[in-house]
């Protein structure tokens, strides 16, 4: 049996046409062997001569007959297993594409020889229609029986140049209506494809056209949610350099995480499931339980959600959607793999439905015969197989799609019924204040805080939509702060939170989606003035509460990179989407890391390591594109680098320290130095400047050689000069601590070379040490050295450093392992293995400063410090060290 026999037998519309001899085989053959394309359908037609002779009936008929070709070609390498489900919906949406532009450069050509060009009042130049295809046609997804949903947009009002003027929308009104009347009209040879035009704003009421103008104010004063939905497949087909999708993106991918999607979303499948039960639908592969709707719908709510913060997601096609969200592992992999399976399986019945009489259906055949046709194209012996198998992936949809879009709990039963008293203004003030006291609050700084919130300004101004969520949070706010050792503080903190977040319906939102995120939140606000703070700040970061990573340890920095590299790419030059990117990256994972901190997961050497990787990270990954943003350049890549200097280049970084940077370059280009400025002053500004998405780093650029008078960024022989030459014994102390951080490969193994042979340069070792003495008192005067203070008390933080900083100056050249900047642990540690310090006492202060660190640290993110009881004798160690090294008890502890 030949591949046409196979296919006739499942498709009526196929058999009739070639029984009526309408496929000629010398063009139908060959078209089998192979996927279509546009040159394809160029070639089936003289479509030049046609539009030249403004020869409207053979442009329908030609367009008619290659759709009888397509749609023939398709089905029959579908049925038997010859394309892929790809191949099928991307040829006839090519074939789509090919039709709606071949039917409007005929449309606009013949109204252009009767009125002229039209030209726009503003730019005075000649004007395009573009045409939006939406829905399926949008993601490359029809139907050989599909119809396509097109939206016309012309980018500005005008008039056109010819003799009978005529305004603009009137213009491209005809054109749009001549365009819908060659695809869409019923002839001797069929339809091209049936065009939708609801989708434009105000539907079937609205103008058929529209300017760019038009589209953008309706957009942002009317535009529905519903719209929103359909907007964000929308694709624009026509070839014209109109750019629709900047002025539509906000419209569709909101800045911040959208969580009022959800409900957006329940509402419209609300309307489907009630339209299906109306009618009778259950049978129905699209809209039924668990058909097809139901996995688009999972892929865009995620899309709807994140496609503002992700750009990656901002994609047309369900399964690419679908795929993406895999690979970001913002679902499990394994639920992709099922939604696609059934996805596939679907789409194919959908398919093989269409087939049997090019009939826009999607539900399955009552007739016994064609049952068991359609069974068999499936692969199955008889019907019965056949629905099991379709209702075993309909039941799978079916159920995540009710895991994820299913109603959140009740208000009442999430927070407790015992707990709506809170905020129920009914209740008697005395009371109120009663079960506050007795549920462990302290009562009148409760209900103070709490009527000021309700009689504040926030509140009373909160959209309809934003109120009931607000009011349903607070008590559960309650209740989850009640469950903590400082009900009161915590509960102080997420009130703070909450009204913080309130004028962003969708954070409130995300609090009625999640409520069992709650408890979490309450016991990290709980925990940490410092991560309350920074989640108020930056209320984005409630999405990480239902990561799957948020406790994972292992950050995996190259993978990492590369997706910040992906976000970045995603912006398509845009500097300050880039900039956002970074800062949303950078972010989340302070935010991870301090959960697992407070949660007693890292040590805090390995935390610093983390959060230094985090900073290599972000400063690489905007190098190139601060690059690509320069005006003037001369050279593709930078001969440019960045070293990292202090706590950054020890990898000793805390979540809030500085980023002491040094920029060097190394190009004999006469224009280097001013370039390179330039360059060293954006990438700063880059990694500094406050945006509409937070800051990510303070930079201090005061280690660069003659500080805050010298030049942004050196030259590597000036660099290497003034090491030599030039710099302070205090500038050498400084260089012990140095790294590269990243640039141009060639330029770390100068900078290690210098460093190498500064740091291993010979020195007097008294006079090394009595300079290093003295600045060390230099300090005194502007950080009197108290026991409470740990980094400038004797024989605290600083003093370690000042030690280690010596034996790598004075000993480096006979012992190069104490090059490697490996911290001041281990460095301590690499002294003492070669005979420069005690062993013993070596190990009790690194004891000490691994306390100190400790101390530091848990300063900052914890609301209380445990002030270790050892600090006295870990400070009489590092003095005995320090008496050990340099010899100077006696002047050291008396200054």
């Amino acid at each position: 049996m030949t591949i046409l026999d196979t296919a006739r037998r499942y498709s009526q519309y196929l058999a009739r046409h070639l029984d009526n001899g309408n496929l000629k085989p010398e063009i139908f053959l060959p078209m089998l062997e192979k996927e279509l394309t546009l040159d394809d359908f160029q070639a089936f037609a003289d479509w030049e001569k046609i539009r030249a002779e403004e020869d409207e009936e053979t442009l329908a008929r030609q367009l008619r007959l290659l759709r009888r070709y397509v749609v023939s070609q398709i089905i029959v390498r579908d049925v038997n297993r010859i394309s892929s489900l790809e191949e099928v919906t991307r040829t006839i949406t090519l074939f789509a594409d090919f039709a709606v532009n071949t039917a409007l450069e005929f449309a606009y050509a013949y109204y252009q020889g009767l009125y002229g060009t039209p030209v726009g009042r503003y730019t005075q130049t000649p004007q395009h229609l573009s045409v939006v295809a939406m829905g399926k046609a949008g993601g490359y997804e029809l139907n050989v029986s599909s119809d396509i949903d097109l939206i016309f947009v012309y980018p500005e009002s005008g008039a056109t140049d010819g003799r009978r003027e005529r305004e603009n929308q009137e213009f491209f009104t005809k054109v749009g209506q001549k365009l819908i009347t060659l695809l869409n009209d019923i002839t001797a040879d069929g339809q091209v494809f049936r065009v939708d035009m609801r989708l434009r704003p105000d539907g079937d009421s609205g103008p058929l056209v529209l300017s760019e103008t038009a589209l953008e104010q309706y957009l942002i004063q009317q535009g529905r949610e519903w719209e929103r939905y359909a907007w964000c497949k929308g694709r624009v087909v026509t070839p014209y350099p109109n750019d629709i999708a900047a002025l539509v993106r906000p419209f569709v991918f909101r800045k911040y995480l959208d969580y009022s999607a959800y409900e957006g979303m329940r509402r419209l499948h609300r309307q489907i499931r009630d339209e299906v039960s109306r009618k009778g639908m259950a049978n129905n592969v699209k809209l039924g339980a668990g058909g097809i709707r139901e996995v688009e719908f999972v892929a865009q709510i995620f899309q709807m959600i994140r496609g503002g913060q992700v750009r990656a997601l901002q994609l047309k096609g369900t399964r690419e959607t679908l795929h993406k969200l895999a690979e970001l592992e913002i679902m499990p992999a394994e639920q992709v793999e099922m939604l696609l399976s059934a996805y596939c399986f679907l789409r194919d019945v959908e398919h093989r439905l269409q087939y049997w009489d090019d009939r826009q259906t999607q539900t399955l055949p009552e007739n016994p015969e064609q049952q068991q046709l359609l069974a068999e194209s499936m692969g199955f012996a008889d019907y019965a197989a056949f629905t099991d198998g379709l209702n075993a992936h309909r039941r799978q949809v079916n159920k995540l799609f009710n895991d994820i879009l299913s109603e959140p709990e009740d208000a009442d039963e999430a927070a407790g019924h015992e707990w709506q008293w809170v905020w129920q203004d009914t209740l008697d003030e005395e009371e109120r204040s009663g079960r506050l006291q007795n549920a462990g609050f302290d009562a009148e700084a409760v209900v103070g805080r709490l009527n000021q919130i309700r009689h504040g300004n926030k509140y009373r101004h909160l959209s309809a939509h934003a109120q009931p969520r607000f009011d349903a949070a607070v008590p559960r706010l309650v209740q989850a702060a009640a469950m903590q050792d400082n009900p009161t503080g915590t509960l102080l903190r997420l009130l703070d939170f909450l009204e913080h977040i309130s004028r962003r319906s969708a954070y409130l939102a995300f609090l009625n989606e999640h409520p069992q995120t709650l408890q979490h939140l309450a016991e990290i606000m709980g925990q940490s003035e410092w991560v309350a703070g920074y989640l108020t700040r930056y209320p984005i970061l409630l999405d990480e509460l239902i990561s799957t990573q948020l406790l994972e340890t292992h950050f995996d920095w190259p993978k990492l990179a590369a997706e910040l590299a992906d976000g970045m790419n995603n912006c398509n030059g845009d500097t300050e989407a880039q900039m956002d990117v970074l800062r949303h990256f950078q972010h989340a994972q302070i935010f991870r890391l301090a959960v697992q901190d407070l949660a007693g997961l890292w040590t805090v050497e390995s935390l610093s390591d983390e959060l230094s990787l985090l900073a290599d990270t972000v400063i690489a990954a905007a190098l190139p594109y601060v690059w690509a943003d320069m005006p003037k350049k001369h050279r593709e890549q930078p001969l440019f680098a960045v070293t990292g200097y202090g706590k950054l280049g020890g990898k000793e970084l805390g979540y809030a320290s500085d980023l002491d940077l040094v920029y060097v370059y190394d190009d004999p280009h006469p224009d280097a130095p001013d370039v390179y400025t330039r360059f060293a002053r954006r990438l700063t500004s880059w990694l500094s400047t406050a945006t509409g998405a937070g800051t990510l780093y303070e930079v201090d650029l005061r280690l660069r050689p003659n500080g805050d008078s010298g030049f942004l960024a050196h030259s590597m022989a000036a660099f290497e000069k003034y090491q030599r030459e030039n710099a302070w014994t205090w500038e050498h102390q400084s260089l012990t601590r140095a790294r590269f951080i990243c640039g141009a490969e060639n330029m770390q193994t100068a900078f290690d070379r210098i460093r190498s042979e500064v740091l291993t340069a010979e020195r007097d070792s008294e006079e090394l040490a009595r300079e290093i003495i003295e600045m060390r008192e230099k300090m005194f005067a502007t950080h009197p050295p108290a026991d409470s203070d740990v980094k400038y008390a004797r024989g605290g933080v600083v003093d370690v450093e000042f030690i280690v900083q010596y034996l790598i100056l004075a000993y480096a050249r006979r012992y190069p392992e104490l090059l490697d900047n490996y911290g001041n642990i281990a460095l301590l540690g690499i002294a003492a293995d070669c005979g420069l310090i005690d062993k013993e006492l070596a190990e009790q202060c690194r004891t000490a400063y691994r306390c100190y660190r400790q101390q530091q640290h848990h300063a900052k993110l914890r609301d209380a410090a445990v002030v270790a009881d050892t600090l006295t004798e870990h400070y009489q160690y590092v003095r005995r060290l320090w008496a050990e090294v340099f010899g100077e008890e006696v002047r050291f502890s008396a200054a």
